[in-house]
């Protein structure tokens, strides 16, 4: 599976704000691909703004699709007023390991439930059009035992072809490469065996 998450760093938030009828509406996004990481930044935001009306949250600490590890608040507003709508706008995205918080001052001008619906989900929508991200591929581990003089060449296709060496262990009969193999796409490594002129035994998959 590929998709898609914030590219951000631990404890660094995108952040983005709009106002609606006076009041703000200030959105903190994380990468989050644990539910602590999104912990981490609901603290922060309510450390940094300890004055806001609302801290609203939603998020999905899993790939897109995940139905165990989400969760989201209303934070005192009307119920499936904002930490719902926030969510759906998440879901919707088909990012990953995303967590937001959407951090509202209240400007005085009451905008109802629907036109809080709108508000939250405007604001996550507004951060997500400048959020970096990046592509996470899911991968299955393969361990490949080679000769040594096949290890220079081996290394050489796998980085042509974007499947990354995760470990090498070394003993007096070759190499033991563990490789990372793209889940969504079919194993094969016959294109490296006929560059190697030579079978390659798979130790454990």
């Amino acid at each position: 599976m590929r998709y898609r998450v914030p590219k951000l760093p631990a404890t660094i938030w995108h952040t983005a704000d709009i106002d609606v009828e006076k009041s703000q509406f200030i959105t903190w996004i994380c990468h989050a691909p644990d539910i602590g990481a999104f912990t981490a930044l609901l603290n922060a935001a309510k450390a940094a703004h300890p004055n806001a009306s609302h801290h609203c949250t939603a998020y999905i600490a899993g790939p897109p699709g995940e139905q165990n590890l989400i969760g989201f608040s209303d934070d005192g507003e009307p119920g499936g007023t904002a930490g719902r709508p926030m969510y759906q706008v998440l879901q919707g995205s088909q990012l990953g390991h995303i967590g937001c918080v959407v951090i509202r001052y209240f400007g005085g001008t009451k905008l109802g439930t629907g036109g809080l619906a709108r508000a939250y989900a405007q604001a996550v929508i507004y951060a997500l059009d400048t959020l970096p991200t990046c592509e996470v591929i899911e991968r299955d581990i393969y361990t490949l035992r080679l000769s040594f003089a096949h290890e220079a060449i081996a290394r050489v296709w796998c980085e042509e072809h974007d499947v990354p060496i995760e470990q090498a262990d070394y003993d007096g009969s070759g190499v033991r490469l563990a490789i990372g193999w793209p889940r969504d796409d079919p194993f094969d490594l016959s294109p490296l065996e006929n560059r190697l002129k030579s079978s390659i035994d798979i130790l454990t998959n």
